[in-house]
C-alpha cells in the first residue's frame, strides 16, 4: 500500500512541476511577445533615443539622421503657404525659400523653361514621408517635386536645435 502511495505522490508531483515549468514557459513566452510588441511601437522614439546618447556620447552626428527636402512652387505665396502650414504640423525645423529659380524641365517631349520658387525644408528623415503626403495633398502641381537628400554632417548645436524643434514620431 505504500509503494502504491509513493508512486502516487511522485506521480502528482511530477505533474505539479510540469504544470508550474508549462507556466513558467508561457510567461515567458508572454513576456517576450509583449517587449517585442513594445519595441517595435515604440521603434520610432527609441531610435531617436539613441541617436541622441550616440551624439551626446561620442560628439558626432549620426549620417542620415536628418534630411533636407527640396520643393519647387508656382509661386512665391504658394511656397509661404506650403511652408507654413509644414511648420504649423511641426513637421520640420526649418524652410528657406529661395525667390524665384529658373527652371528648364521636358513636358510631353519638349524643354520648357520656367520661374518657380525653391523650398529647402529641413526635417527629420523619419518624418519625409508625412512632409511628401502633406505636400501632395496641398501642392497646385498635379506631381509636386519633393526631393530628399540625407544629411552626412553638420553642426551638432544646429542637428540638436532641429531635434528639439520636430517631435518624435
Amino acid at each position: 500500500m505504500t509503494f502504491v502511495a509513493t508512486n502516487r505522490m511522485e506521480w502528482l508531483l511530477r505533474r505539479v512541476k510540469e504544470a508550474v515549468f508549462l507556466s513558467a514557459c508561457r510567461s515567458v513566452l508572454l513576456m517576450s511577445c509583449l517587449l517585442l510588441v513594445l519595441s517595435v511601437s515604440m521603434y520610432p522614439g527609441l531610435w531617436s533615443i539613441g541617436v541622441q546618447l550616440h551624439s551626446a556620447l561620442t560628439g558626432s552626428y549620426v549620417p542620415g539622421h536628418h534630411s533636407v527636402l527640396l520643393i519647387n512652387s508656382p509661386t512665391e505665396e504658394a511656397a509661404k503657404d506650403i511652408g507654413r502650414a509644414i511648420m504649423e504640423r511641426r513637421l520640420a525645423a526649418s524652410i528657406n525659400i529661395l525667390s524665384r529659380t529658373s527652371t528648364m524641365y521636358y513636358w510631353k517631349g519638349e524643354i520648357q523653361h520656367a520661374s518657380e520658387v525653391l523650398m529647402l525644408v529641413k526635417t527629420k528623415t523619419s518624418r519625409i514621408q508625412h512632409v511628401v503626403d502633406f505636400v501632395r495633398s496641398v501642392h497646385p502641381y498635379a506631381n509636386p517635386e519633393v526631393l530628399s537628400f540625407p544629411v552626412e554632417d553638420g553642426s551638432l548645436a544646429y542637428v540638436k536645435w532641429m531635434d528639439e524643434a520636430i517631435p518624435d514620431d
